[in-house]
């Protein structure tokens, strides 16, 4: 009985194997030559762009050099030649590891790769399938394998739009096929595999992989001894050029269908190749109001104040995202300046770290862990720490030898959590990293929206600092977690995709708490504080309630500032890269600065955006539920004109002693867009400062309040005896007007107990806003403490650098 199943079960194979034989007959070519172009609208119906024209040169397989053709073979199908058309062993081995999770695989030969590509399509069923291990077989007995293998490689996408080999060649290194040589071979080989995934001059962060998939090229080819071990030894790398795209694609048009073209196949909408051939409607989520008004920021800020002589300007880049926290949807994005002009889209690169903008991640750990310091004190916003420039974190059992650097080496002595995030305090970060626990602390980011995946993103107290290195769109989605009070939906690109009628279906997004609200309020009302009194102030031009944080990558090669309202959240870089060479760049000299940091560019773009997106919306106050132990008593934003008197005796507008910034606000109270130090109005006339004693070991006199305009008082002593700072140095009290005053300088460890350096800090930086430039350096008083931070340019300008 068992013999007679057996026979049976067989005899049912050949027969439907001779059927499915006999019904499947090979098609002609599919529709590829002729596909349609892709349309990309606005929300709102309004086109974006076309693109989607498929770009093929069929050569003959004479004109392919032999070592492209055998890094073809190495990368896909080494036995080729020795094979039959299918090979039902590497289909099943593919289809277990891919029911197993070991992740997709097709299992196909090279011949089934041609069926697919030339006769059939791209889509994942069953039925493609049969035809396509019958189509092989067909084939294989009609045509020659150098017939097959030609026919591959003049249909396979290589990405960059290109279809074939010599497609290619050109696409990636500007020459005909037969000019390429063995590395640019292997390199066109490898993309095979995933061309978006491999293309190192559209994704810089992917170069590991493509390096990884090159290698195993070329060691494929020496393991069949098409390549000899010292001409292995002897290969670079062979850096493709950028693209070139279709002149329709200026502006921020490319940057914006490569990241939803990114979009689509990285969520399985519809795979690479199939996109590539056309025919697609795709309506995203970006609303043209509010893309314009990105674009026309960064123009403001950035892109009209380069100087074509200023060597530091050509490096300049900027990268943006904004999404509404309450839907997830992107509503805006800025990749670069021109997407014909430079092709990396600075939005979506995950290449540059994040530098302080990370930091709100750890504080949202502490209070969602309920986490405890050192000596057992529960963490808040008030928790003191010691701010002391490389201070060395201290573990369970002691020092852990991790001593990080403090901005321009300042130490802070004893402050709170709130001021540390303020003034972004290295060293107390990475000490609240540790008491937090880095794995947690990376639990939380990968919860809020950073990619798990992220390069740099490990479980060390350096976590704190910014090492990671997340898109700007990555920041922005966590960040707009936080405004929508913790609740985390993954953002979307699109609203909706439809072809020939028929509508795709896309992924759900499922809101989902990713943290407490207690967590993300608290962080909120923490970030508020940055903008109102810390290094983020120029986001207050955005005239509406907001917190955020800046940030600067190590070596200052790029600038960051993240911030939302209760309606938008957005996140703007500045990034520093060489045109020709495409290494990171320090920002330093660039726009006619002495540094880019976030609480320039970077915010004022963010203020102008955020201004101009939500004009004409109510103004909403934050509605917060933060821990307990983290309440804070502050006016709300009302009228961003307002003048807020300045908190106890004890924070950093008053006379706290240790306070860097001493009485650097006159009469303790702060207009938000100038009248700093003093009760001068806004009016355009320069205010007059008197000078007064240096010494700040004593209590120092009250701070200057003549003027008409605004007093950019220069110094503030840190006394340490307790008493009050002084007023302004003997050769201080630099008048700010409407050019906003002095740049703080900060003071050095032994300006903490002795009253701080004899020098001021920098002088202003030029009014950003194309008014007055700031006001000159003041020097200090004998012994006395730092310059006092200079106020914003006058009539809505950005403050100095603290």
């Amino acid at each position: 009985m068992v013999l007679g199943a057996c026979l049976l079960f067989a005899l049912v194979l050949l027969g439907c194997f001779a059927a499915g034989y006999l019904l499947v007959d090979i098609p002609p070519a599919n529709s590829a030559a002729t596909a349609q172009s892709n349309v990309y609208l606005y929300r709102d119906g309004t086109q974006i762009a076309r693109d989607g024209e498929v770009n093929r040169q069929s050569v003959r397989l004479s004109r392919v050099p032999l070592s492209v053709r055998h890094a073809v073979l190495a990368a896909e199908d080494r036995d080729f030649y020795s094979e039959r058309a299918v090979d039902p062993s590497a289909m099943v081995r593919a289809a277990w590891n891919t029911v197993t999770g070991k992740g997709k695989q097709s299992g196909s030969t090279i011949t089934q790769q041609y069926v697919k590509n030339y006769y059939l399509g791209q889509e994942r069923t069953v039925t493609r399938k049969v035809k396509e291990f019958f189509i092989a077989i067909k084939l294989d007995r009609e045509q020659s394998k150098a017939d097959i293998l030609e026919g591959y490689l003049n249909t396979s996408y290589f990405g960059r739009n290109a279809y074939g080999v010599q497609a290619a060649a050109h696409a990636y290194y500007g020459k005909d096929v037969g000019a390429l040589d063995t590395a640019e071979g292997a390199y066109l080989a490898s993309l095979l595999n995933a061309p978006s995934a491999y293309d190192v001059a559209a994704h810089p962060e992917n170069r590991p992989r493509a390096l990884a998939r090159w290698n195993y090229t070329l060691d494929g080819m020496v393991t069949e001894n098409w390549l000899t071990l010292s001409d292995r030894a002897a290969m670079i790398f062979p850096m493709p050029q950028t693209a070139g795209p279709a002149a329709g694609l200026s502006g921020q048009r490319g940057y914006i269908v490569q990241a939803v073209e990114d979009w689509l196949t990285g969520n399985g909408v519809v795979d690479e190749r199939t996109l590539a051939r056309g025919g697609y409607r795709i309506t995203t989520t970006l609303e043209r109001k509010k893309q314009h008004a990105f674009a026309a920021a960064v123009d403001r800020h950035v892109t009209s104040r380069r100087d074509p002589g200023r060597a530091a300007d050509r490096n300049v880049r900027v990268g943006g995202a904004s999404i509404d926290p309450a839907s997830g949807r992107v509503v805006a994005m800025y990749g670069g300046i021109d997407y014909t002009r430079q092709y990396v889209n600075n939005a979506t690169r995950r290449d540059y770290q994040v530098g302080s903008t990370f930091k709100p991640f750890v504080l949202a750990a502490a209070v969602e862990n309920g986490s405890v310091t050192q000596d057992g004190r529960r963490i808040t916003p008030d928790t003191l720490y010691d701010g002391t420039d490389r201070r060395q974190v201290q573990g369970s059992h002691g020092p852990t030898g991790y001593a990080p650097e403090n901005e321009d080496n300042v130490s802070y002595g004893p402050l709170s959590l709130r001021l540390a995030t303020d003034h972004s305090v290295n060293s107390v970060y990475a000490q609240l990293a540790q008491d937090v626990g880095p794995r947690r602390v990376r639990e939380t980011a990968v919860a809020l929206g950073v990619p798990e995946s992220t390069p740099d993103l490990t479980a060390t107290p350096s976590i704190a600092l910014g090492v990671a290195t997340a898109s700007v769109l990555d920041m922005a989605e966590a960040y707009a977690t936080l405004a929508n009070h913790g609740r985390r939906g993954t953002y979307s690109l699109v609203e909706r995709v439809t072809k020939d009628g028929m509508e795709l279906g896309l992924p759900a997004a499922p809101v989902r708490q990713a943290v407490s609200r207690e967590a993300a309020d608290t962080t909120t009302s923490v970030l508020m504080g940055v903008v109102r009194q810390g290094s983020g102030m120029a986001a207050l031009s955005a005239g509406r309630p907001a917190a955020g944080k800046t940030g600067t990558a190590e070596g200052d090669r790029a600038a960051w500032f993240a911030g939302y309202t209760p309606d938008l959240a957005t996140v703007v870089a500045v990034m520093g890269q060489d045109p020709d060479t495409g290494a990171q760049k320090s920002l330093y000299g660039a726009l006619g600065l002495p540094r880019i940091n976030g609480g320039g560019a970077p915010a004022a773009i963010w203020g102008e955006f955020t201004a101009t997106a939500l004009a004409g919306s109510e103004v909403r106050d934050f509605e917060l539920t933060v821990a307990e132990g983290a309440q804070e008593d502050f006016h709300p934003s009302g009228d961003p004109y307002e003048e807020v008197s300045a908190g106890p005796s004890g924070d950093q507008f008053g006379d706290r002693p240790g306070d860097r910034f001493g009485d650097q606000f006159g009469d303790r109270t702060v207009d938000r867009f100038g009248d700093r130090g003093g009760t001068g109005d806004r009016s355009t006339a320069p205010g007059e400062g008197e000078e007064g004693p240096g010494d700040g070991r004593s209590a120092g006199a009250a701070p200057p309040s003549s003027g008409t305009g605004t007093i950019g008082a220069t110094q503030g002593g840190v006394p340490a005896d307790g008493g009050a700072p002084p007023a302004d140095g003997t050769t201080g009290g630099t008048t700010g007007g409407t050019s906003g005053g002095t740049t703080g300088g900060r003071p050095s460890t032994a300006g903490r107990a002795g009253g701080g350096p004899v020098s001021g800090g920098p002088g202003g930086g030029t009014g950003r806003d194309g008014w007055t430039p700031g006001g000159a350096t003041g020097a200090g008083g004998t012994g006395g403490g730092p310059q006092g931070t200079g106020g914003p340019d006058g009539g809505g300008g950005f403050p100095g650098r603290p």
